[in-house]
């Protein structure tokens, strides 16, 4: 990666070195990120937070903030540190990507500070140690923090001179993440949980969110992912950034926070600012995406996921005949069917979705996207399909079978974890067990049909996973829940033809 893009994400990297001092990690990219000479940094630094507009309600317990170089995200990044300014906070948790080395753990800091030009921030030793041993996937190291084939690391040390200006003395926890998958975002969100409860801490996510496409594009897709930030859907966000459909380097800072934040108390997420590399150099062919998003203790009841939208009924039948017509063409003639929106936005959303199939009232398939990825023309056209033909329960539709199928379609809210079981309604929420890699889902109309009170109900996703009837308890499981906007071509008018 050459040129302006290089310097986007990593100006002057290419030459800087981390010099240790004794155990003080140094700056590494004074100079190049940010201005070196600390007069010219704080009054810069001030600008910025001068300039933000006051941030919301609530009690802050986390934020998210970008790492590009000043000149392209400090305004955006300002408006996170504003939400804190004149707070005080015994202890800063920063959480950073690592985007030189690569490795399998959380690195804490194993030394003492962390310097910049406005002076050295002490390391909160004591608090480091606790956090290692409470996850045997964080480590205290220096891995992600020093130099690396010739580079050193910015997302953690950017954050700093903003913490500085904005809090004034506090102890930090750095820590950068070698890998970004569920299972270690978890287990260090937990840990966090654990070892920060009842003390006075802030917790930071250092992320940039897409990297080098249009400014359009980049816009289109940064939205999503702070709308999936705002609904606290994690689960969401961690699948669509493992199989690359949205993007942000510091997407498993995001989640461990958000999971940290949430036992803490946190129940509201605002952003309070989106932007990106273009909005700077005015070049909208190849841009960078910028949030800032604040994590909030508002004292609020949480809400029940929403249903994302309403369909009308044209809508509703457009569906439907896309899903039959999609199984027609896919058993009867080998041939994928090309669907459209037909100039209905609501059916060019990107939403999850599950298509079921009966025949004579019986199951013949039921398969979807828990997550939106594509939009829900298409989502419905691909689940069908699956069905009808991918549904291991059941052998493959015949043609024959064709004109005795039902079709049923459930679009689905943003996943929430669930709090309290006993909050869990029948009738109005699905499930969704996960433990490592075994997961199951079930819709919300399943428990009605088969008559389960809540517990039956979680018992029978447990099973579906493939796990225990009881496994629902077990604190290695998260349970999550969805509503769902359900129709079939029984109770919508004009059947799909």
């Amino acid at each position: 990666m050459m040129g302006r893009r290089w310097f986007l994400m990593f100006p002057g990297l290419s030459v800087a070195g981390c010099a240790q001092s004794g155990r003080v990690r140094q700056a590494a990219v004074a100079g190049s990120f940010y201005p070196a000479d600390p007069k010219e940094l704080a009054a810069m630094v001030d600008g910025f937070l001068a300039k933000a507009s006051p941030p919301p309600a609530g009690e802050v317990i986390a934020i998210v903030a970008p790492h590009a170089g000043y000149i392209y995200s400090g305004a955006v990044a300002g408006c996170s540190y504003a939400a804190v300014k004149g707070k005080k906070f015994e202890r800063v948790v920063v959480i950073s990507p690592s985007h030189i080395d690569s490795f399998g753990f959380a690195s804490v800091y194993d030394g003492s500070a962390y310097a910049t030009p406005l002076g050295e921030v002490p390391v909160d030793t004591d608090f480091a140690g606790r956090l290692t041993k409470a996850g045997a996937n964080i480590k205290l190291s220096s891995r992600g923090h020093v130099a690396a084939f010739g580079r050193s690391e910015h997302a953690l040390e950017v954050q700093l001179p903003f913490l500085q200006r904005a809090l004034g003395k506090f102890r930090v926890v750095p820590i950068i993440m070698g890998a970004q998958h569920y299972d270690l975002c978890r287990e260090l969100g937990l840990a966090l949980a654990k070892s920060i409860s009842g003390s006075s801490t802030l917790l930071v996510a250092s992320s940039d969110l897409s990297h080098f496409h249009t400014y359009d594009q980049a816009s289109s897709m940064d939205r999503k992912t702070l709308k999936a930030i705002e609904d606290w859907d994690y689960l969401t966000l961690s699948r669509n950034f493992e199989h690359h459909v949205w993007e942000a380097c510091g997407g498993g800072p995001i989640i461990a926070a958000m999971m940290a934040a949430e036992r803490l108390g946190a129940d509201t997420a605002r952003v309070l600012k989106y932007a990106n590399s273009g909005d700077v150099t005015r070049d909208h062919s190849s841009v960078v995406g910028y949030g800032s998003v604040v994590m909030l203790k508002t004292g609020k009841k949480e809400a029940a996921a929403e249903i994302p939208f309403a369909l009308t009924p044209e809508e509703k039948r457009a569906l439907l005949r896309i899903a039959k017509n999609a199984v027609e063409m896919a058993v009867r003639d080998k041939k994928r069917f090309e669907s459209s929106d037909g100039g209905h936005e609501a059916l060019a959303r990107e939403l999850g979705a599950f298509v079921t199939l009966k025949k004579r009232g019986e199951l013949r398939g039921c398969i979807g996207h828990i997550t939106p990825i594509k939009p829900l023309h298409e989502t419905v056209r691909d689940v069908a399909i699956l069905a009808a033909l991918e549904d291991t329960r059941f052998t493959p539709v015949k043609p024959e079978e064709l004109p005795e199928l039902e079709y049923e379609i459930s679009v689905l809210s943003p996943m929430r974890r669930v709090l309290d079981p006993n909050e869990i309604q029948v009738g109005r929420d699905g499930l969704v067990i996960k433990r490592g890699r075994s997961e199951g889902l079930l819709l919300p109309q399943v428990p009605v049909e088969q008559h389960w009170d809540r517990f039956t109900f979680l018992a029978f996703t447990c099973r579906k996973a493939g796990l225990d009837a009881n496994a629902w308890k077990d604190s290695r499981t998260d349970i999550f829940r969805f509503t769902a906007l359900v129709f079939n071509d029984h109770d919508t008018p004009g059947r799909p033809s």
